[in-house]
């Protein structure tokens, strides 16, 4: 098409900073844009080298967003930055589940976890309570 105006897609293909941004893995498309350029970004395993490289429907994506590994494939090319509930038909997540963290952690005085900390009289109760360096 010549000249198309900028929410029509070409059969089917779309760039990928905009994806990006109308599946609302991005706040703004200028940041999909430096995630792009800054080589974050991988297409079928490749590293997308420009904003402006296109997706279509089936390609897989990989990027970080956040501290989580996102991995997801293109099910549709977006019109529009719409509503999340439209946003996430446009892809199939294929993250894998986090692992479940093995080490947590435990409070010295249970008593006080979540309620804030505690009056100096409990802290004196638990001074006393603990044994000193002369014992």
């Amino acid at each position: 098409m010549k000249n198309a105006p900028e929410g029509i897609v070409e059969a089917g293909k779309i760039r990928l900073d905009k994806w990006l941004w109308q599946a609302r893995f991005f706040k703004t498309r200028a940041l999909a844009a430096a995630t792009v350029k800054g080589g974050h970004v991988r297409i079928n395993g490749n590293r997308a080298g420009k904003p402006s490289q296109t997706v279509r429907a089936g390609d897989v994506l990989t990027f970080a967003q956040g501290r989580i590994i996102r991995v997801v494939r293109v099910v549709a090319p977006g019109t529009r930055r719409g509503p999340a509930s439209e946003a996430q038909t446009l892809y199939d997540d294929l993250t894998p589940a986090p692992e479940p963290e093995t080490e947590t952690f435990v409070s010295p005085n249970p008593r006080y976890e979540g309620k804030g900390r505690p009056t100096k009289r409990d802290r004196r109760k638990l001074d006393l309570n603990t044994p000193g360096a002369l014992e």
